[in-house]
């Protein structure tokens, strides 16, 4: 037996070996979904038993419920809200967050990582410790239970990391390209629109993914600065648990159906997710 197939082989083992620990690691991860998932298409009754019935019998009543069948209250209100805050936001954010990341790593300014490390520190402030000031002035400005409220707020929240994320995505657009473009007479909207951000697509999908994903799962602002207009999803799946009586099995469905959009997303986008989140990985 030569050396080389003496070194190939130790070389196989491992990648066999790092292959199985992905894909144990990927089946603990997806194990509370798929056990979710299951628990929602059971009884209240089944749902609570403990241990567990795993051949219990199936029904949709947990969907029935939470979709206002039994009488309760319409979700579409609470997804919609959700829907607005969460895309609208995300726009913003990339529209907001694209220049400044042009300037801080095309066209850098004086001490860049400064004014990174400024937008970054920004998100290390607990978030219940501004939930006063900003009830406060929701209050008297009269933007209690305002989904337009809680677009700023994403936005606000969402901007320093996609600008963080957005900045060494754009580093690696070749500069040469952006200056062809503006000898040829392309303007800063132009360069931005159809030169920066088709070959950084995928970054700009990825923090798209992420700030879509954190304003959707938002829940303390939500909770405290909307009542009934303004209410979001995850706001709406906190009304099922109550102090009296089973929920487990309508918590399990109402999580299942609000999840589902996020799951889309990332399902739909997983391409472009990677190849954003790989982008400067390798130089």
């Amino acid at each position: 037996m030569s050396a080389t197939a003496i070194r190939v082989r130790p070389r196989r083992a491992r990648g066999a070996g790092l292959g199985l620990a992905a894909w144990l690691a990927g089946v603990v991860f997806f194990l509370p979904i798929a056990w979710m998932a299951l628990t929602s298409f059971h009884s209240e009754s089944d749902a609570a038993t403990n241990p567990p019935s795993f051949g219990a019998a199936l029904t949709l009543d947990g969907y029935r419920e939470f979709f206002g069948a039994g009488g309760g209250a319409s979700p579409w209100p609470a997804l919609i809200n959700s829907t607005v805050a969460s895309v609208v936001s995300t726009l913003l954010v990339l529209l907001l967050a694209l220049p400044a990341a042009y300037a801080l790593s095309i066209r850098p300014v004086k001490k860049w990582t400064d004014v990174l490390f400024f937008f970054l520190s920004t998100k290390m402030l607990p978030v219940v410790a501004g939930l006063l000031p900003i009830y406060l002035f929701a209050k008297n400005t009269g933007m209690l239970d305002n989904i337009w409220l809680l677009v700023i707020l994403y936005t606000s929240m969402n901007l320093p990391i996609a600008v963080w994320m957005m900045q060494s995505f754009l580093a690696e657009v070749p500069v040469a390209i952006i200056e062809a473009a503006q000898i040829d007479g392309a303007r800063l909207p132009t360069v931005l629109g159809r030169v920066v951000a088709p070959i950084a697509l995928p970054g700009i999908a990825a923090t798209a993914l992420i700030c879509f994903i954190f304003s959707w799962n938002e829940l303390l602002f939500a909770r405290v600065l909307t009542g009934v207009v303004a209410e979001t999803a995850p706001v709406f799946l906190t009304g099922f648990i109550t102090s009296q009586g089973l929920f487990l099995a309508k918590v399990c469905a109402a999580s299942l159906v609000i999840s589902l959009p996020v799951l889309a997303a990332g399902f739909a986008a997983q391409d472009k997710l990677v190849q954003g989140l790989s982008l400067g990985a390798v130089k």
